[in-house]
């Protein structure tokens, strides 16, 4: 059975979030006109993919520090 942490389940729910954020800017960027507009929707962009990745690797390195 395996045991979960508060935060592992905190970040992997922030990394769903940032990744969804993620493939919605691609998305808008690639549509020609996003609706707030190219700069911050590329912001959004470039800060969600870093956090997505970070975010889960906190979430899994949690969850494999309670499962050892």
């Amino acid at each position: 059975m395996f045991n979960y942490t508060p935060l592992g389940s905190i970040c992997l729910l922030g990394a769903c979030i940032t990744a969804i954020a993620a493939v919605g800017s691609v998305f808008e960027l690639t549509s020609g006109t996003p609706e707030y507009g190219t700069t911050i929707t590329g912001t959004i962009l470039a800060l969600s993919i870093p956090l997505t990745v970070g975010l889960f690797y906190v979430a899994v390195r949690s969850t494999n520090k309670v499962n050892k």
